[in-house]
Parts: structure tokens; sequence; C-alpha cells
């Protein structure tokens, strides 16, 4: 069920973003709200007693400032790639980096490594590929390489410190507080942005829409964590069910909401991302 819901959730902020472009809301201002709002979210779900000090104190603050700035850093990386190379191309970066999490739990966690399991791990991130690029857009990694290298890498990054922390220092009940603190730290950044920028008055629409978006993002996460906490997967299994399921789920998503056209290698990956699912789940 957690799994689940992190699904839906990175999935509605996909759809958030597709409708702020349509409803021509300026997309920064509502990055940074929607890190406050994340934030207080957290903050609203956290039962215990909250101060600045034992914030500070805690084992994984300073894993917490660093996957902050690493939140709002690979985002603007990722407006970057879609604007110089193409959103197929800022898509299948982000999505193929599945894979560095991947190995950091089976090299670092010692987890299973069984021939289907390898199997539907590769089949997942060709899934993952042929359902991110569309017919009318030409993949050139060749051109600006150095954006989707650093997407690539980020992505990955982020997904392995989410796991390291959670494994090694958030407890369970702690889960909140340190997701609000992730996106606090975010947030601070984003403000500083928004300052020299000069772009610090904000209108209602993205100020409403930062609201729904913070609190959508604060479950992605919320529950991506709730997920690894859980024994029943193992992470390198819960992350290519995590990111197959995103794309799918994305991908009908804009069949039916947004009438995109889904090509005859978009379908191929979905009915690929299907087997591979099946594969790792039954290992």
């Amino acid at each position: 069920m957690y799994l689940l819901c992190s699904i839906v959730c990175s999935t509605l902020i996909f759809v958030i973003f597709k409708l702020l472009q349509a409803y021509n809301i300026k997309t920064l201002q509502v990055i940074v709200i929607n890190y406050f709002f994340a934030c207080i979210t957290g903050l609203i779900t956290y039962g215990g007693n909250i101060t600045v000090n034992n914030t500070i104190k805690s084992p994984w603050f300073y894993g917490a400032v660093f996957l902050g700035f690493l939140f709002i850093s690979i985002f603007f990386v990722m407006a970057k790639t879609s604007q110089q190379n193409g959103v197929s191309v800022a898509s299948v970066a982000s999505k193929m980096s599945v894979i560095i999490p991947i190995i950091f739990g089976i090299y670092v966690y010692h987890e299973s490594t069984g021939l289907q399991k390898i199997i539907g791990i590769l089949l997942a991130l060709t899934a993952v590929y042929l359902t991110s690029i569309k017919s009318a857009s030409k993949i050139d990694f060749k051109k600006n390489l150095l954006f989707p290298i650093i997407l690539f890498f980020g992505s990955g990054i982020i997904d392995t410190s989410i796991k390291y922390l959670e494994t090694t220092y958030v407890p369970e009940n702690g889960i909140p507080l340190f997701s609000a603190t992730i996106f606090c730290i975010a947030a601070i950044i984003g403000v500083c942005t928004l300052v020299i920028k000069k772009e610090l008055l904000i209108t209602p629409r993205a100020f409403v829409s930062g609201i729904i978006l913070g609190i959508v993002n604060f479950g992605s996460i919320f529950f991506l964590l709730k997920a690894l906490d859980h024994e029943l997967f193992e992470s390198s299994t819960l992350f290519t069910i995590n990111h197959v399921g995103v794309v799918m789920l994305s991908t009908f998503t804009g069949l039916l909401f947004f009438k995109e056209n889904l090509s005859k290698t978009n379908w191929i990956g979905i009915v690929i991302a299907v087997i591979s699912i099946i594969l790792v789940t039954l290992t």
C-alpha cells in the first residue's frame, strides 16, 4: 500500500507540472511554495516534540541538508536538460538512474541477485527507455552531454541517499520530521533563488498550486520511506517497481487525460514493464 501511494503521488507531481504549463503558472514560484508546504505537512504529521536544537542534533540532519540541496538542484538540472536535450532525454536520464540504488542495495546490503531478478531489472530498464521516448523525438545524448549525465547521477544519488539514511539513521517515527527537514532546506535555497531572479511577487494561482504540489510531493517521499522501512521487499526490488510503476502510470495518465499519443515502441515498453514487475516481485 505504501509503495502504491508513493507511485500515485509521484505521478500526480507530473500531472500538476503539466497543468502549470497549460495555465501559464510560473513553475519556479510553485516549486518554492511546494517545498514550504511539504515541510509544513511533515511537521504536522510528526507526532513528537519538535525543537531546532534536537533536529540539528539528529544523526540524519546533515544528510537531510545534503538531500535538500540535491532536491532543488537536480530539479533545475532536469529543467535545463528538458530545454537543451528534450523532455524524452530528461525522462530517460532520470528514470534510468534507478540502476544506481539497485546496485547499491545489492553491493552494500547483499540483497539477492538471482537470474530471474537480474533479467527482471534489465527488462525494467529497457521498459523505462522504450516507454519514455516519443516517436517524434530524437534521443541525442551526445548533444550537451553534461546535463543528462548530472541528472542521471544526481537522481540516482538521491534515491540511494534516502535508502541509506532511512536504514541507518532515521527511526520509524522520525520519517515525517526527516522528510520535513529535507523540504525545509530545499525551500530556503528556493527562496534565495527567487530573490536572485527577482520573482518574489507570488500570484494567487501559484500559491494554491504550490500548496497542492507540496502535499503531494511530501506524500511521494513519505510513502517511499515507509515502503523502504517495510520488510516485504528488498530495496533493489522496491526501486525497480517504483520507477517502472511511475513511468507506466504517468504514460497512461497522459494518454487518458491529456490525449498524448503512444507509439508502438511505447506500447512494447509497457508490456515489457509488466513482465519485469512480475519477474522482480516473484523472486
